[in-house]
């Protein structure tokens, strides 16, 4: 059996409204019982009772007044959400009385501004986005450039070009700052600098060699039992380190070349120093972790040793 929301009760031929009977006046069935309060005929023999759905035996009746509060906690105030049985998911049917064309409408444009509601307020955070990145790029133009020279810059230029322009700058710095040059680097320098003999002791404890002082020979060893080469990527240490970029690379700029007369070479050799100067202490620092993971070993579960771990715990 299909049922179907109606928003008002159907008018017979005389135009009077038609009255629905969802009392029964009598009958046989006398253990009858309201699956909402559980209660039954000889406890209220005043309450009006329905038959909303398909359910079969006692279960299929509930008195009027428990059915419209439950439908009205399952609304939760919408009266246009769909209501269906929890036992046969049966949709009830659910009219209401006309109330005129102007409520209809003012129905109609409720429904519209709620549904709505949610794509303007991602529309105004997309475009607040979209503006905050516009005035970094502007600002960061004036910082690298000069605010003289990025000022003219930006009044000669088409403002559709600033307005593409300027808020790439921003994009175009996180995605630079996800780039793991280092691990690269280091995994590049870990498998071909132990072939140099001038070169090997620079990084020790290379990948066949990592297990060999825990007793793991070097065929026995395989890179899954490695330690991690690449910490994880923190998303807000990404995004702080890329938009804080230009602003360090104009201070390295003015600490290390001072006599460099143009702002915006000043700017990017500041820039270069200091991702030189970061990427050399973070590989050292990751060769450190490594030969520390490397150089881990595993207790025997024994009193002496459990004495000496808890005694250099508490130093």
């Amino acid at each position: 059996m299909m049922n179907t929301n109606v928003n008002q009760v159907p008018e017979t031929s005389d135009g009077s409204e038609q009255k629905y009977n969802t009392v029964p006046v009598q009958t046989k069935d006398s253990s009858r019982y309201c699956w909402v309060c559980f209660a039954t005929d000889e406890e209220d023999r005043e309450a009006a009772w329905v038959q909303p759905c398909n359910c079969r035996g006692t279960t299929k009746w509930v008195h009027q007044s428990c059915l419209q509060r439950w439908v009205d906690e399952k609304q939760k105030g919408s009266n246009i959400g769909k209501v269906t049985c929890p036992q046969c998911q049966t949709e009830y049917i659910i009219v209401f009385p006309n109330m005129g064309v102007l409520v209809l409408v003012l129905d109609t444009m409720d429904s519209f501004i709620y549904k709505g509601c949610p794509f303007l307020a991602a529309g105004i955070v997309v475009g607040a986005i979209y503006w905050c990145a516009v005035t970094y790029g502007a600002i960061t133009v004036m910082q690298v450039i000069g605010q003289k020279e990025g000022l003219m810059i930006m009044e000669q230029s088409d403002p559709l070009v600033l307005l593409i322009g300027l808020p790439a700058i921003p994009v175009a710095l996180v995605l630079g700052k996800m780039i793991r040059w280092e691990d690269a680097l280091l995994n590049f320098m870990r498998k071909n600098f132990s072939k140099i003999p001038g070169l090997r002791n620079m990084l020790p404890y290379s990948v066949h060699s990592c297990r060999a002082d825990v007793g793991t020979t070097t065929e026995s060893s395989s890179e899954n039992d490695l330690p991690p080469l690449a910490n994880p990527v923190s998303a807000t240490r990404v995004l702080c380190g890329a938009l804080l970029m230009p602003t360090i690379a104009n201070m390295f700029g003015k600490f290390f070349y001072d006599s460099v007369k143009s702002n915006f070479h000043k700017t990017v050799l500041g820039g270069l120093t200091f991702i030189a100067i970061k990427g050399c202490l973070r590989i050292y620092h990751k060769q450190q972790q490594y030969i520390r993971q490397c150089q881990r070993k595993i207790l025997d579960y024994t009193e002496s040793n459990i004495s000496t771990y808890l005694h250099n715990r508490q130093n």
